[in-house]
């Protein structure tokens, strides 16, 4: 109830009551005693109307106490709700370490859930939210998923979350962020971005600054590099010794060896190409494949003989099976063997 709706309707009351007993019931005069206190004489009707006045005030106190009550707990409420809109927000975002503390038993079960989970906003929901703060977290993730640039800093976003990659990723696309800007302060910039980064600039890179950020060195740029050696297109200057370098600096496999033979075969000189791979079978295992694969590749049928003699019977069958079809006049494409 309004309190001021209830003082009228109260002292509306008061005053007919007060009225009924001076017209109706009696016009006399008392005087009371109040603890030892004699209080003036008033009319029986004066005296009404006082202790309803009395009983008005205490229960305007009664209300007012309770409805203080009340607005604390919906405060407590409504500071949970907007507590929980930055919980939805913040997960929306993507951050890791997300810890609200909440009043209200319900919001505290429903807050806890949020917390500990991973959320993420539909494209049809971003007509649909009815809340500035969640509409426009999905706007800004709908500009960063489009390939735009979008101002994060204000969400203290860490380096390696997906949104502030993607954010970094399309300024580097469009050119606000070149990628030296990018390779030259690992700290500020995520694992994966900076090694998609090293194998687009590797494509045109000088040898000195592909050395100068090999840490970020990738299976898929170490392939852009080779694709480069002795080729007419973005041409690389590079001996044996610093392709093994590179080499070296990643673990591979058989079929990642014999790929990179493969990639080599187009432009290298045929010398190079056996010297690169002879090199490499010495000091890795993984790689007697690839010097295998080069020699039947190139036709050098007598060196790969002499090497599968000295292998034990069960080793190196495909190319041993090679072999026997090439000593037999059958030819075979040697991929079909790897």
């Amino acid at each position: 109830m309004y309190i001021k709706r209830y003082t009228i309707a109260s002292f509306l009351l008061i005053a007919f009551i007060g009225w009924y007993v001076f017209a109706y019931v009696t016009q006399d005069s008392l005087s009371i005693d109040f603890f030892g206190i004699m209080l003036p004489s008033l009319s029986i009707a004066l005296w009404v109307v006082a202790a309803l006045v009395i009983l008005y005030i205490a229960s305007v106190l009664h209300i007012s106490f309770y409805s203080m009550l009340g607005s604390l707990k919906l405060r407590k409420y409504e500071k949970d709700y907007n507590k929980l809109m930055d919980a939805i927000a913040e997960a929306y975002l993507g951050k890791q370490e997300r810890k609200h503390n909440y009043k209200t038993p319900r919001y505290k079960l429903i807050g806890a859930l949020i917390d500990n989970t991973t959320l993420f906003p539909t494209e049809s929901l971003s007509s649909s939210v009815d809340n500035d703060k969640i509409s426009s977290v999905i706007k800004l993730i709908d500009e960063i998923k489009s390939g735009n640039v979008v101002e994060l800093k204000k969400y203290s976003l860490k380096p390696t979350n997906q949104l502030v990659i993607q954010n970094e990723r399309n300024k580097y696309k469009k050119g606000i962020l070149k990628a030296e800007d990018i390779l030259s302060n690992p700290d500020k910039y995520d694992k994966s971005l900076l090694k998609e980064v090293f194998a687009d600039f590797v494509k045109t890179a000088s040898l000195k600054m592909i050395n100068k950020y090999k840490t970020f060195l990738t299976k898929d740029a170490l392939f852009e590099v080779l694709k480069r050696v002795n080729s007419e297109s973005n041409h690389i200057d590079i001996s044996n010794d610093e392709l093994i370098s590179l080499i070296e600096a990643l673990e591979l496999t058989k079929e990642e060896y014999i790929k990179i033979s493969s990639i080599v075969a187009f432009d290298m000189l045929p010398e190079q190409r056996i010297k690169l791979f002879e090199t490499l079978s010495e000091k890795k295992e993984e790689a007697m494949d690839a010097y295998l694969f080069t020699l039947f590749d190139l036709e050098m049928i007598t060196p790969a003989q002499e090497i599968l003699e000295n292998t034990q019977p069960d080793e190196y069958p495909n190319f041993k099976a090679y072999l026997a079809l090439k000593e037999c006049n059958k030819h075979y494409n040697i991929k079909l063997f790897v």
